[in-house]
């Protein structure tokens, strides 16, 4: 188990220098989960990608200089902000992500479809999602 946790730390790691090597790892955890679920309040946002507020305020101001992500006034509420991916942070976490996609399939491209069937399965009951396919 620690073996897989330390791959996984190792790939986001090298995944988050590929989106930006000036940025720290969670940075590359707000753009990609912008990336999934799209605009959003910053509080939002932090509550999702589990930071506190100030940490992700501090990140988003950065990533903004970067012209990684942008801020427009809430439609809702004229004293909050959206923050959204820019052009050049979504092709970023696009690029990223196929990288990440790219080892996976170099690591398991020899499976089988039973091999990968029965990952899918086991992980998803790790987990407890709804991926695995056992009832």
């Amino acid at each position: 188990m620690n073996a897989l946790l330390s791959a996984t730390r190792a790939l986001t790691e090298r995944s988050a220098a590929r989106f930006h090597e000036g940025l720290q790892p969670a940075a590359f955890h707000i753009a990609r989960w912008l990336y999934a679920f799209g605009p959003a309040k910053p509080s939002v946002i932090a509550e999702a990608v589990g930071m506190d507020r100030s940490s992700t305020s501090t990140l988003i101001g950065r990533m903004r200089r970067l012209d990684l992500v942008s801020a427009s006034p809430d439609p809702d509420d004229r004293r909050g902000v959206i923050v959204d991916l820019t052009e050049s942070g979504r092709v970023r976490v696009a690029d990223a992500l196929a990288d990440r996609g790219a080892e996976l399939h170099d690591r398991t491209e020899r499976w089988s479809t039973e091999d990968l069937s029965q990952l899918v399965t086991l992980l998803g009951r790790l987990t407890g999602s709804s991926a695995s396919t056992e009832g």
